[in-house]
């Protein structure tokens, strides 16, 4: 059953993160076409690329953000449920 469980949960997060890796994906191909337009020496494909690049660093930085907000928002509400949770363990 634990290991059933574990399979479940990596799907889950993989899905989960599915964004955030075609976001990494995209940085990384269009720094790759900027290199082989450095290469080339073509200097408006340079900055084309290097723009699109930073758009894609900026979706990165997005998707990061909206998720550590999503975590807040959902630690808010669990102390606003029970504000004298101390924990698995702790004393109530």
């Amino acid at each position: 059953m634990n290991a059933h469980l574990k399979t479940f949960v990596g799907r889950l997060a993989g899905a989960t993160l599915l964004p955030l890796q075609f976001a990494v994906m995209l940085f990384h191909f269009r720094m790759g076409r900027a290199k082989a337009a450095r290469a080339r020496g073509d200097k408006g494909a340079i900055s084309i690329e290097l723009a699109l690049a930073v758009i894609a660093l900026v979706f990165i930085a997005g998707l990061v953000t909206f998720a550590l907000v999503g975590l807040k928002d959902k630690v808010v509400d669990k102390v606003n449920e029970d504000p004298d949770y101390h924990g698995e363990n702790g004393p109530k």
